[in-house]
């Protein structure tokens, strides 16, 4: 039985239009993001004349579609681009096809048309703020969208029939090339006491992958006359909203209250484990994920990575993790902080679309009905999204 490779394809209701792609998923390796690239096949019967555009569209939405204050939205294009597909611009045998699209078309036939983006560097990766259960409507978040439609003309008046529309996301993966694993120390002196208080808190390394256990080692000399309560350690992320609002958002996703003591003239050196897991914070509000496709491959939100020379103020939300170590003392308390980063290992590069001798599998394009997401169960555009 020969290998198989899964197709992802969506139809307009009308049947006039539809999308193969070969993935959803596009990577983001900082110095250059894979194209979003695939095959309309259309109808020339039910096109009735008509021509055919695909779009991709980068869109910053901060709150509900109906919430409007003063004049100011809450959404935002950040990239659209329109191409139209059909009557082709370009004559097929001259453009430049990827794997996926010369497969497709061998399949599809001389109705397949083939159709290429490249992201501008300084587009935002796909993240979405967590709503909580009784959130109803459009959340905060970075999405991307391929749209494909047939009307008389680009600006012409486009109706849902004749359209389709795929979520799909962008996404980084940790560097090849890793930093040093994060360490800092620092010494605390109290009044009344002779002798200070020594504390140091270190990782094994700089990159965690998402289910992966984080092990933070932390030592204690405390030649202080103070006795130390507890100590308590948490993963805390932060989400910088800085394309609307410079909000700030920081939430605590994991947290080991250890009940550990140590009392004056005591040494202790002891490795914690933490675990950030979406699985332990789904009725959080307010915890970034990435963005969702469907339901079951959805966590927590990567750390967001910035190209050099590129405006922060232009990524929508960027999103970065630090581990905490808290010692309470007497009535006051002593912190410090490791900043690490939490992403997905980088994946094979070469796996770039089907082999020849692979079988050609279609999906259809599904995304589960999550509250909010805007699609229904088959793929089709839910009444209030335009």
């Amino acid at each position: 039985m020969s290998p198989k490779s899964v197709v992802y394809k969506k139809m307009c209701k009308d049947k006039s239009v539809g999308v193969y792609m070969g993935k959803r998923d596009f990577i983001d390796r900082v110095d250059s993001v894979e194209p979003v690239d695939g095959v309309i096949l259309i109808d020339p019967v039910l096109l009735k004349g008509k021509k055919v555009y695909v779009t991709l569209a980068c869109t910053f939405r901060y709150g509900k579609d109906d919430m409007d204050i003063l004049g100011i939205t809450f959404r935002r294009d950040i990239y659209l681009c329109t191409r139209q597909v059909y009557p082709a611009l370009q004559d097929k045998e001259q453009c430049t096809l990827t794997k996926v699209q010369e497969k497709l078309l061998q399949k599809l036939g001389e109705n397949g048309y083939p159709f290429f983006f490249e992201f501008p560097d300084n587009l935002p990766c796909s993240v979405y703020l967590q709503p909580a259960p009784t959130d109803v409507g459009k959340h905060c978040a970075i999405e991307f969208e391929v749209k494909v439609f047939s009307a008389e003309s680009q600006d012409a008046k486009v109706h849902k029939r004749s359209t389709v529309r795929l979520m799909i996301r962008k996404v980084q993966y940790a560097p090849e090339n890793l930093g040093p694993a994060p360490s800092v120390s620092f010494t605390r002196n109290f009044l009344m006491s002779d002798k200070p208080m020594h504390v140091e808190a270190s990782l094994e390394k700089q990159t965690y992958y998402h289910g992966e256990p984080i092990k933070v080692l932390v030592k204690i000399n405390n030649e202080s006359n103070r006795t130390v309560k507890n100590i308590i350690l948490s993963v805390d992320q932060t989400a910088n909203v800085v394309l609307y609002s410079n909000d700030s958002y920081m939430k605590t996703v994991a947290t080991e209250d250890s009940g550990d003591s140590l009392g004056q003239g005591g040494k202790m050196e002891k490795v914690y484990t933490l675990l950030p897991l979406l699985a332990n914070n789904k009725e959080r509000r307010g915890i970034v994920l990435d963005g969702k496709l469907k339901h079951e491959d959805t966590n927590l939100a990567s750390t967001s990575l910035i190209k050099k020379g590129v405006l922060k103020e232009v990524l929508g939300i960027l999103v970065s993790y630090r581990i905490t170590v808290k010692l309470i003392v007497g009535t006051g308390e002593i912190g410090l902080e490791l900043p690490f980063q939490l992403m997905h290992p980088n994946p094979d590069s070469g796996n770039s679309g089907p082999e020849d001798d692979e079988e050609v599998v279609f999906e259809e394009f599904k995304r589960s009905n999550v509250k909010g997401m805007g699609e229904d169960n088959e793929g089709n555009v839910s009444a209030g999204e335009q």
